[in-house]
């Protein structure tokens, strides 16, 4: 009879130890684990899925299969627009290639560096840009008389406050110059939105390759200077037939 009445008492023990609450409180966490433990969990509850709600910022309130399905929808259009974007500058870096091409050549076809000059600022303009400018570094290249170019030269260290502002990181600038940036490198100038600047030279120290713009949005951080890039790498190289390099 004891041994009756002990087992009925560790029973009623049992009993209560199952139905006291568990001390584990539920996260997303252990919740997120659960369900990656139990891949077979939604199989399992088809039912009880399709009651699920879960809130939607314009319809209020949506079932679980709906919020998924719009789940893939974004996925799908953000897919979409990342494959557009793609093919859009595959695009724009196949006419960057090209006009750099048929720029090339004609540079090459250049008798000397005054008719270079010619051919650039004749490029810039079909691309509607207001011209382009090149300027050599004083310290770099024999440009005192009896040369015939001693007016693209450039002091360096005149050229510091432009280059400690724009390029101190970089060695191209896309944006505004203000009016002391402007008079310094063109003195007779008009008005002048926007520039690219390219240092020419694999350290940016041969000298310097503008392009204006009378759009003030042509020219704008962030662009793409891959086509800048190959011309001051190109540039030194045709103006060394013409000016010789100091030692």
């Amino acid at each position: 009879m004891l041994i009756m009445v002990g087992e009925n008492i560790q029973n009623l023990k049992d009993k209560k130890a199952q139905q006291k609450p568990s001390s584990v409180k539920l996260n997303d966490e252990i919740v997120a684990q659960y369900l990656i433990d139990n891949p077979d969990f939604f199989i399992r509850n088809a039912r009880h899925v399709e009651c699920m709600r879960v809130p939607h910022p314009v319809r209020g309130i949506i079932s679980l299969p709906e919020w998924n399905m719009a789940r893939q929808r974004n996925k799908i259009n953000q897919l979409e627009c990342e494959i557009s974007l793609l093919m859009e500058h595959a695009s724009a870096n196949e006419l960057l290639f090209n006009q750099l091409m048929d720029l090339q050549i004609e540079l090459i076809k250049a008798q000397d560096l005054n008719q270079l000059i010619a051919l650039l600022n004749t490029w810039a303009k079909s691309l509607g840009l207001s011209g382009a400018y090149l300027y050599l570094f004083d310290d770099k290249w024999l440009l005192s008389a009896p040369s015939n170019y001693h007016h693209l030269a450039l002091n360096p260290s005149q050229f510091d406050f432009i280059r400690v502002r724009h390029l101190q990181y970089n060695q191209q600038y896309l944006g505004p110059l203000n009016s002391t940036e402007l008079d310094f490198l063109l003195p007779k100038h008009g008005y002048v939105g926007s520039v690219a600047l390219s240092l020419l030279g694999q350290f940016g120290d041969l000298g310097l390759l503008m392009f204006t713009s009378a759009n003030l949005q042509h020219y704008q951080a962030g662009q793409g200077t891959l086509l800048l890039e190959k011309m001051s790498e190109i540039l030194p190289i045709l103006i060394s037939k013409w000016i010789m390099r100091k030692k």
